[in-house]
């Protein structure tokens, strides 16, 4: 296929309305600082536009475009990527483009009923809300016919949100052998359960998953679950992040809600096994309140409301900016609505082996001498001025 007709082929379902999604990769240039492009349709004072995120190495940009005027974008787009991954409602669509752009194309029939748009119109879930799930069902989020129950919606669209996560990080992932993964303080491990599903029973992949808790309780109800549904790749032990040892490299690093230092111990773990994937939501983050002497940040710290939140979100910078000074792209996310939940930041990390510049070092430097604050997570990966 010509470069001239595969523009053709997207422009003509995207103006018939059948974009569900689409994921754009791989920057023609390095220097390009537009890591990733997403496509998804929305609604905007009841015109359909096509909604354009721009993915940088820490921030994330949108812009909503008229559907007449998205095939000049499109265009635009792919001077500047190689890959992308669609999903309209009868088919997706993997794309791979050779430096002379020559078109791969390959597409596989599916049918996506009801693909509804975001902003005024019911949002399209990855795992979809009238379809049982058995370990959904098994967990208590649905009913045996796949009705989400009431009282568990939220827990539904956190799951779902996860899920999206995931599905953004298959590419960083390996695809010729096992996929090791670990997740860390898996508590009732609602989220394990929905990645385990989502790549092995959805994607197919070879992987092997590990949930790791304190609470032996919890850990023996998860275990049987996980034998009730035949995940036989899945299981579940008793421990804590600093006893376990029993890994030389793990592929992917996922530490929801762990408490404090908790986190950093997690992520400095998951650094030194050469992670692919970081996914963490961090939890109680106290110990940079107990440091903070800042007299040029007085007006705040004087609250201790104020100082608490501050800390916290100074906190989850310091990691993001310090997992980017070993050699990772590191953005922090929204994981899922504020009313629901004030621990709703997400540290997404994927490995590039990046070297940092002397400005960032800098810009680290500057801000943690500000604060008066030794971080735990520098202590422990040993972050220096090379």
């Amino acid at each position: 296929m010509e470069f001239a007709q595969m523009l053709e082929a997207l422009n003509e379902r995207i103006l018939n309305e059948q974009l569900i999604h689409a994921t754009i990769s791989q920057p023609r240039m390095r220097s390009n600082e537009v890591k990733r492009i997403k496509l998804k349709p929305v609604m905007v004072k009841e015109l359909y536009h096509i909604q354009v995120e721009y993915q940088y190495e820490r921030i994330l940009k949108h812009d909503n475009i008229l559907l007449a005027d998205f095939p000049a974008k499109l265009e635009a787009i792919f001077a500047d990527f190689r890959q992308a991954q669609l999903r309209f409602t009868e088919e997706s669509v993997h794309i791979q483009l050779s430096k002379k752009n020559k078109v791969l194309w390959k597409q596989n029939a599916e049918q996506v009923t009801n693909a509804s748009l975001t902003h005024n119109r019911k949002k399209q879930y990855v795992l979809e809300e009238n379809t049982a799930y058995p370990f959904l069902v098994r967990l208590g989020v649905q009913t045996a016919d796949g009705k989400v129950k009431q009282a568990k919606f939220d827990k539904f669209k956190q799951i779902n949100r996860f899920v999206e996560m995931i599905d953004d990080s298959l590419s960083y992932l390996p695809k010729d052998r096992t996929i090791r993964i670990l997740d860390f303080g898996s508590g009732k491990s609602y989220l394990t359960f929905a990645l385990y599903h989502y790549l092995k029973i959805e994607k197919g992949l070879d992987i092997h998953v590990t949930g790791l808790d304190l609470k032996k309780e919890v850990i023996e109800e998860c275990a049987q679950i996980a034998e009730d549904l035949n995940y036989e790749h899945l299981e579940f032990l008793v421990g804590d992040i600093n006893d376990y040892n029993d890994e030389t490299a793990v592929d992917m690093v996922v530490t929801l809600h762990a408490c404090d230092v908790a986190t950093d111990m997690a992520l400095a773990r998951a650094v030194r096994w050469g992670a692919s994937v970081i996914l963490s939501v961090p939890c109680c983050q106290h110990e940079l309140n107990r440091q903070l002497q800042a007299p040029a940040l007085d007006v705040m710290l004087q609250h201790g409301l104020v100082k608490e939140r501050f800390a916290a979100l100074a906190t989850d910078s310091i990691r993001a900016e310090i997992l980017s000074l070993v050699g990772y792209e590191t953005q922090l996310l929204e994981f899922i609505d504020m009313a629901h939940t004030p621990k709703n930041i997400l540290i997404r990390a994927y490995y590039t082996g990046k070297k940092p510049s002397a400005e960032q070092f800098e810009r680290y430097e500057r801000f943690t001498q500000l604060l008066h604050a030794q971080p735990f997570l520098a202590k422990e990966l040993k972050i220096e001025r090379p």
